[in-house]
């Protein structure tokens, strides 16, 4: 039989911090891309649909450090003879290991630590295991947040892992029931996705499996064709040669590159990591998961670098992933009162060495008609049949989640769900604070008038959005007095990108008591409006109420240095602390500031002090520091400088 068990495991955790005390209104402004695309007309990849700009109404997580500390980590365990799975609740429901008990081998890749850096849509994520991605393109808000974990059993009567959670930003319930067959040497995935809404929504799911580098790997997919991207291209490649370099031989590709391969209809989806001798995991779904991924970081020195920074011993690793779109250049449109549901399995697989040897195509023939003779296609759709009944029982809930799905209308689709009960011991500390600003919230759509809390008191949940902006500006004449009304209702404008409307909101407020919040809204907008010196001029008026808080001074700076207001933030970085100077991404600020005013020589001496000045939080695709240090040694020197490998970045 298999067993479930709730068990702490021992790894080494970087501090993950706090939330940042401000909504995400921003994003990546800095980074957004204008990608061209040429396709042919049948292609249909939904190009930049669904694209948001932030991820508001979640905060980022924008406050951790590198700093690595033992910590006993919650796991759910599945086992039975021939595999164990162990899955990280508290971190998105990551499926953090699999391992294949007949040979010993994990087939994924595990970290060695929880090692955070700025590549999620909330910025904090980290590598390794399978990361589910669901709603809006990119890395889930969810990869370091608690999911909703249960356990039930299934028709016959083996224990099954539940974890659920409801989307914010798409209005939507996603539920994942996992389980092992007693004589089965797959991981049964079962996916569910639920828009109970009105409205077409935009989707978005990915399941991001990171798996060893082997050293003459390979990638099997049944595809001849894949999307990919060079600069701002979007092109369509013949696989497996592109440019010369044989993509299916990971460790040829030289750059970091993602290819979406265009698996055909009729052919089973699935995807394969083997090693040289044709061992490694095989993923395989039903229909609605349509295309598979591979992502390398490349092999090059920033490539190195890259694999290098996200763990500690674990050593090299790529992603191969599988979607519900083509790409992750948009997403797809999911119609109101509709659910999507499918099946995943994981596994291992062994190929022989003598169809390994093959050419890719020949090679892929083989490997697909093998699966078609195994009927694991045909089983799995059968399977996510079958299930169905047991996809909408009732499971005894284990850990809570957050408690936004408390306070959405849950119809027939999603009623077997639990969401936040008050009595459970785990709502103690901020879950608690979260479900009182709940009810507040709940009090507010019920009768028009919203709570008015302490201005200087850090801001409880964002709910106002596009969708309800309406509901509160009609009850403003009950909140006129009410400086919080106003702030939220600037966001809501901000959301819509109505910023007219959003600064006259936050004007309001302010003009009834005065918060470093509605300072950051009117900063934004006026970025958004171009207006650099109105930006600059309201952060620093924010930073004063915030002198001491680590995320709104982030902010500060970040939104200082779009404003290029190089000798007020200079200005305001020498007055802090010592303590706060050397924040990683405030002195990196004050870098960009003093190369902003030509003080090349000080600028250069601090990004290289003390070993080289790397913040914790950098970003992938983030350049700066590369450029930054070009620049540096250029101007002081009159020459150009080998970028050095601690500051290189660039794995594109």
């Amino acid at each position: 039989m298999s067993e479930l068990r709730f068990e702490t495991k021992k790894i080494r955790v970087a501090d993950l911090g706090k939330e940042s005390c401000v909504p995400d209104l921003l994003g990546e402004l800095t980074m957004q891309n204008s990608l061209e695309f040429h396709l042919d007309e049948t292609d249909e990849i939904y190009e930049g649909y669904g694209r948001v700009k932030n991820a508001y109404p979640y905060r980022q997580r924008n406050t951790y450090t590198r700093e690595l500390k033992e910590q006993e980590v919650k796991t759910a365990i599945l086992e039975n003879r021939y595999l164990k799975a162990v899955f990280l609740p508290e971190f998105g429901g990551r499926l953090w290991e699999l391992w294949d008990k007949y040979t010993g081998r994990n087939l994924l890749y595990t970290n060695d630590v929880l090692q955070f850096s700025n590549l999620a849509v909330r910025n904090a994520w980290f590598s390794g295991g399978v990361e589910w991605n669901i709603g809006i393109i990119g890395h889930t808000p969810f990869t370091t947040e608690p999911l909703y974990t249960a356990q039930t059993t299934n028709e016959n009567g083996e224990p099954v892992l539940r974890m659920y959670e409801y989307e914010r930003i798409r209005k939507v319930t996603y539920q994942m029931d996992f389980w092992l067959e007693k004589d089965s040497s797959f991981l049964n995935c079962r996916m569910r996705i639920v828009n109970e809404g009105k409205e077409v929504v935009p989707m978005y799911w990915w399941s991001n499996m990171a798996v060893p580098e082997y050293k003459k790997g390979r990638v099997i997919v049944p595809a001849v064709q894949a999307f990919t991207s060079s600069g701002n291209q979007v092109t369509k490649v013949e696989v497996p040669m592109v440019n010369g370099t044989d993509i299916s031989d990971y460790t040829s590709i030289k750059k970091s590159v993602d290819y979406f391969f265009d698996i055909p209809d009729g052919c089973p989806k699935f995807i394969a990591n083997v090693d040289e001798t044709g061992y490694g995991l095989l993923q395989i779904s039903t229909d609605r998961l349509r295309s598979r991924k591979l992502f390398s970081w490349g092999n090059q020195e920033a490539s190195n670098h890259w694999q290098e920074y996200l763990t500690d011993k674990a050593g090299r690793y790529l992603e191969v992933q599988a979607g519900l779109a083509k790409t992750q250049y948009g997403c797809i449109p999911m119609a109101p009162h509709t659910a999507w549901e499918w099946m995943e399995q994981y596994g291992s697989v062994n190929i022989s060495e003598g169809v390994l040897e093959k050419e890719y195509k020949e090679r892929t023939a083989l490997v697909t008609g093998r699966i078609l003779e195994s009927g694991l296609h045909e089983k799995l759709n059968e399977k996510l049949e079958t299930s169905k009944a047991m996809s909408r029982k009732e499971a005894q809930l284990v850990y809570i989640g957050s408690v936004y799905g408390a306070l959405a209308a849950h119809g027939e689709g999603t009623k077997h769900l639990k969401f936040f009960e008050e009595n459970k011991d785990e709502t103690q500390g901020e879950l608690s604070k979260q479900a009182e600003s709940l009810k507040n919230w709940k009090r507010f759509f019920e009768t028009g008038i919203l709570h008015c809390p302490q201005p200087l008191e850090m801001p409880e949940e964002f709910l106002i959005d596009e969708t309800n902006v309406d509901f509160l500006e009609a009850h403003m004449e009950e909140n006129a007095q009410n400086w919080y009304a106003y702030y939220q209702l600037g966001l809501g404008y901000y959301r819509k990108e109505d910023y007219e409307k959003a600064e006259k909101a936050f004007d309001a407020s302010l003009k009834l008591k005065e918060s470093a919040w509605a300072f950051h809204g009117l900063s934004c907008v006026k970025l958004m409006q171009n207006d650099k010196d109105q930006a600059g001029v309201y952060i620093l008026q924010g930073m004063a109420f915030k002198r001491k808080e680590l995320s709104y001074l982030k902010e500060g700076f970040r939104i200082l240095l779009l404003a290029e207001k190089y000798e007020e933030l200079s200005r305001f970085y020498r007055k802090l602390d010592k303590e706060e100077q050397e924040d990683s991404r405030l002195k990196l600020g004050y870098v960009q500031a003093l190369h902003g005013l030509k003080q090349d020589k000080k600028a250069l001496d601090l990004l290289e002090g003390k070993g080289g000045l790397i913040p914790d939080d950098i970003r992938e695709g983030e350049d700066s520091i590369g450029e930054i240090w070009q620049e540096l040694y250029q101007s002081v020197y009159k020459k150009e400088g080998k970028l050095p490998y601690k500051f290189n970045f660039h794995a594109n």
